[in-house]
């Protein structure tokens, strides 16, 4: 059986590109991503994660339009995806982005 982990969420990151911060305003280390909360833009735009800042790309998501998705979550299986030095994300055309870590 694998270990658990408490699962804490980031606060939300709009356009552009930035670190994720927990909720006390720090910038995550090392996480495993468990889950996205996307909220989508007015047009087609996307969001990737990346490990660290000009990291590999861990993931890429392409969001629909307001009019064809709203908001959507992604839940991602097993253990997660890894983020060995911190979790940027670049934003495009999406509202805002949560991260669901352990």
């Amino acid at each position: 059986m694998a270990q658990q982990t408490d699962v804490l969420a980031t606060k939300p990151l709009g356009a552009g590109t930035a670190s994720f911060k927990d909720q006390a305003n720090n910038d995550l280390g090392r996480v495993r991503i468990k889950g996205i909360h996307i909220e989508c833009g007015a047009s087609a735009g996307s969001v990737v994660l990346t490990d660290g800042s000009g990291g590999s790309t861990l993931l890429t998501i392409n969001t629909p339009t307001v009019a064809n998705g709203g908001a959507y979550d992604v839940v991602i299986p097993d253990q997660g995806i890894l983020a060995k030095t911190g979790l940027y994300g670049t934003i495009t055309n999406t509202a805002s982005v949560v991260v669901f870590y352990g």
